[in-house]
């Protein structure tokens, strides 16, 4: 055993997820190394998303996104306010473009009240255009304590804390294999110099789009206990024109995403999407065709929209698992649940997962303890 590298800790994916639960396990005393495939924290869902600070009123009660997310909303805004990362409470209009759209600002009211969001408030379309005099709609629901947040700020913040707690970050290091032993997890990893072995008593898989395959590559794991997952690409378009809105706008969402919204970053600048496209690799660019269908779905809220105004502005892919279209909600995989030692996976760590990543942190650390783990 003396042919590798020994760590107490070792989370796979410096995303948000990732970075968090390190911060919130070296806090707690723990030696904690994060390894993750690419140069930089962050590269995948945790910057290429739209940046929402969100509420917690699309989830179905008793969800743990639902669970986490209104009360890491409150504590997110105190926590960015405190490390002066860029943040804003712009408030959201969630928009029914007809009366039968209705129904869905009905039910999304209902989960915020079973949740206990504060503050939402379904608007006739007087009302709405009264705090926002271009948008079209038949009735909208206003979420005040919606806003917007720096994302990769909050991810640096969050690492250089959980840095200063001990926790070390390798970077470059790809888990090619890991093998579940006496003394713990024994893993391979593909670095720049070459295979390196590491072996660690607990395993945290926080690997995002990727954390079932590498499920899958740890020898032990039930292979039927990996989910069934897909990659839901979404592309972001900027407007040349002057976009007329100080809130985010959103549709009543569909059953894949929340559907082609307008938010606003945190200096003010616009952008929309993102759109859903179902696709077999992992791939970043912007078709400038793909803009035909924005058109369509902004226009729904706001009719102004000039032709040949939309840019190709960048695109993210989404950590789905489950049925295509089916309500999922996140999975905190325990050894109590799967029955293999000191190894925890995170699937299906989407949307609100930067809102609710502290939270997130805080349940899992919270089930370690349960499980006597920590």
């Amino acid at each position: 055993m003396n042919d590798a590298y020994e760590v107490d800790t070792v989370i796979v994916g410096a995303g948000i997820v990732g970075v968090a639960l390190a911060r919130e396990l070296a806090s707690a005393g723990r030696d904690v190394l994060v390894i993750e495939r690419e140069k930089r924290h962050g590269q995948h869902q945790s910057s290429r998303n739209s940046g929402v600070i969100h509420a917690g009123f699309y989830y179905p009660s008793g969800s743990l996104k639902a669970r986490l997310c209104c009360g890491a909303n409150r504590d997110l805004y105190r926590y960015a306010e405190s490390r002066g990362i860029p943040h804003k409470k712009v408030g959201k209009l969630v928009v029914a473009a007809n009366a039968d759209e209705v129904v869905g600002l009905q039910r999304l009211a209902a989960r915020g009240a079973e949740c206990g969001v504060d503050g939402l408030e379904i608007l006739d379309a007087d009302q709405a255009r009264r705090l926002e005099p271009q948008l079209s709609c038949f009735a909208a629901i206003l979420s005040p304590s919606t806003g917007v947040i720096d994302p990769l700020a909050y991810l640096l913040s969050l690492r250089g804390e959980a840095e200063a707690a001990g926790a070390s970050f390798a970077m470059s290091c790809r888990v090619v294999r890991g093998e579940l032993g006496t003394a713990g997890w024994r893993l391979w990893l593909a670095a720049e110099e070459g295979m390196v072995q590491l072996e660690c008593r607990l395993l945290l898989n926080c690997a995002g789009v990727e954390a079932p395959m590498l499920a899958a590559c740890l020898e032990g794991y039930p292979a039927d206990r990996v989910p069934p997952h897909y990659l839901a690409k979404g592309h972001f378009f900027t407007c040349t024109a002057p976009v007329p809105f100080n809130r985010l706008v959103y549709p009543v969402p569909g059953s894949v995403g929340l559907g082609v919204h307008l938010t606003l970053d945190v200096d003010g600048s616009a952008k929309f999407g993102p759109d859903v496209e179902l696709v077999e690799r992992m791939s970043y660019d912007v078709p400038p065709a793909r803009a035909e269908g924005f058109y369509a779905a902004i226009r729904k809220f706001w009719s102004g929209l000039p032709n040949a105004s939309l840019q190709p502005s960048y695109a993210g892919i989404r950590a789905k698992i489950g049925s295509v279209g089916a309500s999922q909600d996140w999975v905190v995989d325990m050894p109590s649940d799967h029955g293999v030692g000191g190894l925890v996976n995170l699937f299906g760590i989407e949307s609100p997962g930067m809102t609710c990543a502290v939270a997130l942190a805080q349940e899992v650390s919270r089930r370690l303890r349960v499980e006597s783990l920590l």
